[in-house]
């Protein structure tokens, strides 16, 4: 039995099938405040109607002795039997059939009856009843009443009677089944509400942990790299092996490590500053849509004190702080024109920023598991084909996975994030050893630009 939770008033002023749950068990249903006023004012109505009939009985000379004898204690019983009417409804609607059949005083009681069998038993059942009810009422219909009251209008008011109660029962009936359904419907509703708020809010969480991860791994292995080369020379200067560093060469790497500490910090900041966008004034970092973070020059994709996100025309400053830090890139560029001939290219923000992502992985990769080895970057792509990035470097000696021991510590969830941002853009992603070197494939749609498209000045 489902539970729904019910204020205290509700079970108060409610019937009580309607505040313990769907479907209601009669006979471990409790009666509320109104259940017990509502018995109780029957209960009154059936008494007084039976009091009101046995005064008459008396009148009726036509009548056989042991009918007017039996007439009250039938209709007592039956009024009696009200208190019993929920919990067993068919049954008190079975025993109220002599009743019925042989006495005047059961009027008040059988409205009610009857009224209960159509709102408590199925329909099938309760029809079987009632038909039987009125079997049982035709003889003495036929016999006394027909022939000694006024002929056929006393048959027509207990056709009428039996009909009239049971089909208000069985409104009440439907109507409450309407409201139990509609409880169930707002219950699943809003356990699915809750699923998909949980369902987007993990989702939310794999979406900050991974542009966390995007944003500072790159970084912080930068700093890895410039403290550990000033590590290494330190340590080999106290060994005697090689000279001491100059005042300036320290000066510069500890300036190195300081610019790419502060652009770590200045990233994250960048994150942040879009996570905290107020959500009701649009969807953070989505162009096009009102409150959709913009430069400057009114570009998406950055907000007033955020610096631009990345797309493929920062490329070029990717490469160049790996070579700082000491790699070998050699990077390939085969793209259309750019718009006007500079500023972005006509592709959608968010897919230049995967892009950018996936170099930057790829270079990460290659610096943590193939330290010194030459890295290769091709990005390359056309306008309703599609944008192919190729990130390669030789595997290390002795490595036939292409992975080996490294000295910079990561989360190994790259890779992971990657492919994540992939199958929400609809792109590919392959990565592993072949021929002597270790390759990471990425593949993005390119489709043609939306009217109205502006990709920059």
């Amino acid at each position: 039995m489902t539970i729904h939770p019910v204020s205290v008033l509700a079970q108060r002023l409610l019937p009580g099938e309607l505040t313990a749950g769907s479907p209601p068990d009669p006979r471990r249903v409790r009666r509320s405040a109104r259940d017990w006023v509502v018995d109780v004012l029957l209960f009154g109505w059936a008494v007084l109607c039976w009091a009101a009939l046995f005064q008459q009985a008396e009148a009726k000379e036509y009548l056989p002795g042991w009918l007017v004898a039996i007439d009250p204690p039938l209709g007592a019983l039956a009024c009696l039997s009200l208190w019993l009417r929920r919990r067993w409804p068919l049954g008190v609607a079975l025993a109220a059939v002599p009743a019925a059949a042989l006495t005047d005083t059961v009027v008040g009681a059988l409205a009610v009856i009857i009224f209960n069998l159509a709102l408590r038993v199925p329909p099938r059942t309760a029809a079987l009843v009632l038909l039987l009810h009125l079997a049982a009422t035709l003889p003495y219909v036929l016999l006394y009443g027909v022939p000694h009251e006024e002929r056929w209008t006393v048959a027509a008011f207990v056709l009428v009677f039996y009909l009239l109660f049971f089909t208000w029962g069985s409104a009440t009936r439907a109507r409450r089944q309407l409201v139990l359904k509609l409880r169930e419907d707002a219950v699943r509703a809003q356990a699915d509400h809750t699923r998909r708020l949980a369902d987007v809010r993990r989702a939310e969480r794999r979406a900050i942990a991974r542009e966390m991860h995007d944003v500072l791994a790159h970084r912080v292995s930068l700093l890895s790299v410039h403290a550990g080369a000033l590590a290494y020379r330190t340590q080999r200067t106290a060994a005697g092996e090689s000279p001491a560093l100059a005042d300036a060469e320290i000066a510069e790497s500890a300036t190195v490590i300081r610019d790419n500490a502060h652009q770590a910090l200045e990233e994250l900041r960048d994150v942040l500053h879009v996570l905290r966008e107020d959500e009701e004034d649009g969807v953070p970092g989505v162009p096009g849509v009102p409150g959709a973070p913009v430069d400057a020059t009114g570009r998406p994709g950055a907000s007033d004190g955020a610096r631009p996100q990345p797309d493929l025309t920062r490329l070029g400053e990717l490469v160049d702080e790996a070579r700082a830090a000491g790699q070998t890139v050699r990077l390939e560029l085969a793209l259309p024109e750019r718009a006007d001939g500079e500023g972005g290219y006509p592709l959608r923000p968010q897919l230049q920023r995967t892009a950018y992502r996936a170099v930057q992985e790829g270079l990460t990769n290659a610096r943590k598991h193939a330290p010194g080895r030459p890295v290769e970057v091709r990005v390359a792509g056309a306008v309703e084909q599609e944008l192919t990035v190729r990130v390669s470097n030789p595997l290390p000696p002795g490595s036939a996975a292409g992975r080996t021991g490294s000295s910079i510590p990561g989360a190994g969830a790259g890779l992971t994030g990657l492919r994540e941002r992939l199958e929400i853009e609809g792109g590919t992603l392959a990565y592993g050893p072949e021929d002597g070197m270790f390759t990471l494939t990425v593949r993005l749609p390119w489709p043609p630009p939306e009217p109205g498209y502006d990709a920059g000045p």
